[in-house]
C-alpha cells in the first residue's frame, strides 16, 4: 500500500516587501508584452441587460516576481460579480491563458492575445462562447472594448461596451 507523505514546501518570505524568494519567482519573458496592462484602471461600461451605466475598477499586478499577471476586477453596481484572473503563458503553443474566477463561483479558461495595440480575450464552448476586443488609445492609458456572447454557436451579440482609463501606471514591469 502506497502512503502519500505530506509535502512541505518551504518558501522564504521577505516581510519588508511580502515578495517570495522562491527560485521560480522570476519574470516570465513571454509575459513582457502584457506589461502595458500593469497598474490601476477605472472602468465605465454599458451592459445590454442593465439600464444604468456600470462603474468599476480593475488592477493588474505581477505575481511571483513576474511569473504570472493577476487581474482583479470590481463593479460598483450590485449583482455584477467581482472577479479575479491569473494570466500565464504556454511555451509550446506561444499563447497566453487567463484563468477566471468570480464571486458566483464561476470558473473559466480564456485565451488571450495582445498584438498591434489590440487586446483579445476569448473562450469557445458550446452555447456560451465569449470574446473581448479592446483597442489601446491615448498612449496606452485607455482601452476601448467590447465583450460579445455567442449562445447559438453561430451568432455573436454585443454584451458589454467598456472603457478602461488608467489611473495609476506601475513602472518596472515584470
Amino acid at each position: 500500500m502506497w502512503l502519500a507523505k505530506p509535502l512541505k514546501a518551504e518558501v522564504k518570505i521577505n516581510t519588508m516587501t511580502a515578495q517570495s524568494t522562491h527560485e521560480a519567482a522570476i519574470p516570465n519573458p513571454a509575459l513582457e508584452a502584457l506589461s502595458i496592462l500593469v497598474g490601476e484602471w477605472e472602468t465605465v461600461g454599458k451592459h445590454v441587460m442593465l439600464p444604468d451605466t456600470l462603474h468599476g475598477h480593475v488592477s493588474f499586478e505581477w505575481l511571483e516576481g513576474g511569473a504570472f499577471l493577476m487581474m482583479k476586477s470590481t463593479v460598483d453596481e450590485p449583482g455584477v460579480p467581482s472577479n479575479i484572473s491569473v494570466i500565464g503563458s504556454d511555451d509550446e503553443s506561444n499563447e497566453f491563458f487567463m484563468l477566471y474566477f468570480d464571486e458566483r463561483g464561476v470558473s473559466r479558461r480564456f485565451v488571450l492575445t495582445l498584438q498591434d495595440h489590440v487586446l483579445k480575450i476569448w473562450r469557445i464552448v458550446p452555447n456560451f462562447s465569449q470574446r473581448f476586443t479592446g483597442t489601446f488609445a491615448n498612449n496606452g492609458d485607455t482601452i476601448i472594448g467590447l465583450w460579445e456572447l455567442n449562445r447559438d454557436n453561430a451568432t455573436w451579440n454585443r454584451d458589454l461596451d467598456v472603457t478602461y482609463t488608467r489611473v495609476k501606471r506601475v513602472e518596472g514591469a515584470s
